[in-house]
């Protein structure tokens, strides 16, 4: 690991200031990702920026069927809150099978969010109930947000400070987890909203990504059987030394076949 300069921010505010300061800085939230890349040498800030002072970044609201997460609540409070438990059970499940104890105590919603991994469980959850990503600077819908490998719609020096999501009629996900990581090989979160059917796949592809057909079936008869028979195509889809891309085509339906019937339960 590079040598890098550390500041602790007690504000939103503080902490834009500081980073605009910095030749290369980088924001710190639960650092369960920018640190092992630190020691990896696959990352070197001049600066890291640490948000976990800042109170109003943390916390779990429920206003109506709308859930609002703070961006530097760890995994382990939206796993344990009663609060999302009852409003969006779904998402309470997906967080609490994010990783290990130690990354759910330390990883944060807006930190997953703001890397983008590829792998990662938050985004299948955002994408899949239309979630809204709430920032220093505006309110980004979840079909914008999420750019590309590791990229995101996030400008330079811009923070993301809550997600609001809506509450949906009946949600689930499920996934083929690495049994080293946790990551998904392939995950998909399904959710009826009520206005339409959203189906949202990760760890398949570079990223996050909705399958208009599955949403199509499910909407015209929410039931397993309408997304047994769809199949994904491979082009495009992650191939590494966990599983080829043909493989992962076929997960996603198997996932998405599970995540439906978990949501009927």
């Amino acid at each position: 690991m590079h040598a890098f300069n550390y500041n602790r921010a007690g504000s939103v505010k503080d902490a834009q200031a500081l980073l605009g300061k910095a030749s290369d800085g980088r924001f710190l939230a639960g650092g369960q990702s920018l640190v092992q890349a630190m020691k990896l040498r696959l990352a070197s800030p001049s600066d890291l920026v640490d948000l976990g002072a800042i109170k109003e970044l943390s916390g779990i609201k429920v206003s109506g069927a709308t859930v609002e997460i703070g961006a530097m609540t760890r995994h382990a409070e939206v796993a344990a809150s009663s609060d999302v438990k009852k409003t969006i059970p779904a998402l309470a499940a997906l967080a609490g099978s994010i990783g290990d104890r130690q990354v759910r105590a330390m990883g944060t919603l807006g930190g997953s969010l703001a890397h983008n991994d590829p792998a990662a469980d938050y985004p299948a959850a955002v994408l899949g109930l239309g979630a809204t990503v709430i920032t220093s600077k505006r309110k980004i819908e979840a079909d914008k947000f999420f750019k590309g490998l590791y990229e995101t719609a996030l400008e330079p020096g811009e923070i993301i400070t809550a997600v609001s999501f809506p509450a949906p009629k009946r949600a689930a996900y499920a996934k083929f987890k690495n049994p080293a990581s946790r990551f998904a090989i392939a995950g998909v979160f399904v959710a009826d909203t009520g206005k339409g059917v959203r189906v949202a796949v990760t760890g398949a592809g570079p990223v996050v990504f909705r399958v208009p057909e599955m949403e199509k079936a499910l909407g015209a008869k929410f039931a397993p059987e309408s997304v047994a028979g769809v199949k994904v195509k491979a082009e495009g889809l992650n191939t590494d030394l966990h599983a080829s891309a043909e493989y992962r085509a076929h997960l996603i339906s198997v996932m998405a076949k599970r995540a439906v019937e978990a949501a009927l339960k």
